[in-house]
């Protein structure tokens, strides 16, 4: 019987927004100039209001990495990945950690671009990530998002694709499921599970756990 465990990576496993993290991280390096960190905090707030383009937002992201060389990126990575493992909350680790000692089907579900999130799955011990995929060109993005973004209703769309590359069953066919997330936005795939869980919940999630019964995380940072 398979059972599952779904995460959604910012301000759900980690307390803060990978993609603003990755953003400072490049800055400290001298790969973005300084206005990036507000530039990626206006899309923030575009995405609270509701009036967020993911596209934009990820080709902002990407569209700086166009050209740089492959092993440059790999290290800036690899750099990113060391400085973000002491700011993983001991909590969340926990919860992953128990998910996975019972057998469960784990994998982090985000809208993050897989080149940011990878590292944050390989730290919490997540082998399966489902998240925004960049198109590429020649081992480089190219600055524009592959396929559909993980992003709101997306996202069941693209676990339902990943479910069936690794051979397990739908979403509906799956006895015991869960998914964490702190977004009102993931309200689709939250409804798709047998165990819906808000993490730090925005107050449109909050209101939608009073109604529905849902339980209520928030694990110290």
């Amino acid at each position: 019987m398979t059972t599952l465990a779904l995460f959604d990576l910012d301000h759900t496993l980690i307390p803060f927004d990978s993609g603003m993290a990755w953003t400072r991280h490049l800055v400290a390096l001298g790969a973005l100039d300084a206005c990036a960190e507000q530039r990626h905090l206006d899309f923030c707030h575009q995405y609270v209001a509701g009036t967020l383009d993911i596209r934009a937002m990820h080709r902002a992201l990407l569209a700086p990495l166009a050209g740089v060389a492959p092993a440059r990126l790999e290290s800036w990575r690899e750099s990113f990945a060391r400085s973000m493992l002491e700011r993983l909350p001991a909590a969340t680790r926990t919860l992953v950690d128990d998910h996975r000692a019972r057998g469960d089907l784990c994998a982090i579900v985000t809208a993050t671009q897989r080149l940011v999130a990878e590292p944050f799955a390989r730290a919490f011990g997540i082998e399966h990530l489902v998240a925004s995929e960049a198109a590429m060109h020649d081992g480089c993005p190219s600055g524009e998002t592959a396929g559909l973004p993980c992003y709101r209703e997306h996202k069941v769309t693209q676990v339902e694709a990943w479910l069936a590359r690794i051979g397990a069953p739908p979403l509906a066919a799956i006895e015991r499921s869960w998914f964490y997330s702190d977004s009102i936005g993931d309200i689709a795939l939250l409804r798709r599970v047998t165990h819906p869980v808000a993490v730090n919940p925005d107050a449109r999630l909050r209101e939608q756990c009073r109604k529905a019964g849902w339980p209520v995380l928030e694990p110290a940072s």
